[in-house]
């Protein structure tokens, strides 16, 4: 199809969960293909960008790493107002990290609603001897707030294309179907850059604005 294979799309994704989940590992893996053994402590937030192509769309993500650290908290909705996407990120052998997670979950509804997609990650699974957080009820909760949920390893590099992948296709659906019910969106939608290469010459001549 020449119009989806034209299209290209801006996300905004951020990650949020209690600090040493992982989250910083996994964007650096995906982004960059890097793993440090050593913690990383991110302080306040970091921001990579993602170029790939799901199904002939063209997608950019721009993604935020969030602090986990309590202090930073309050700085949360700074980074993610007007997400399309977040992936809230807990470590497999930390159940007080997956308790935060339904905080965020809580947050992220009020401030969003339905318009933002959410994926759930249970990350370390190479870890998985030491596991603390049951897969069903991990699965099950995520279920419940019509998130999906996955299990990585930043380390071992497993489940991060797939995440990500899935994430974007969700964010896929949600654009182009407020798209096609027209007229005034939420919140999300307003930072949603959708461009088809045959209205690029049109926006030249025409002049748009944002």
């Amino acid at each position: 199809m020449a119009e989806a294979g034209g299209r290209k799309y801006n996300f905004k994704v951020v990650l949020l969960g209690e600090g040493c989940v992982g989250k910083t590992s996994l964007v650096l893996r995906y982004v960059e293909n890097k793993f440090n053994d050593k913690h990383i402590t991110t302080l306040q937030a970091s921001f990579l960008n993602k170029k790939l192509n799901v199904g002939g769309k063209r997608v950019n993500l721009a993604i935020w790493d969030t602090a986990g650290q309590e202090r930073f908290h309050a700085l949360g909705p700074i980074y993610y107002r007007d997400s399309n996407g977040a992936i809230l990120v807990y470590d497999i052998t930390d159940e007080d990290s997956f308790q935060k997670v339904k905080n965020w979950v809580r947050e992220l509804r009020r401030m969003l609603g339905q318009d933002v997609t959410l994926c759930i990650v249970g990350n370390k699974t190479d870890l998985e001897k030491d596991r603390h957080v049951p897969v069903q009820e991990a699965e099950a909760y995520a279920a419940s707030v019509n998130a999906k949920h996955f299990h990585s390893s930043a380390k071992l590099n497993r489940g991060i294309e797939e995440l990500f992948l899935d994430l974007s296709k969700g964010m896929i659906e949600k654009s182009d179907g407020t798209m096609g019910r027209g007229g005034r969106t939420g919140s999300n939608r307003r930072n949603v850059v959708v461009v088809d290469d045959d209205q690029q010459q049109q926006a030249k001549t025409g002049g748009c604005c944002g």
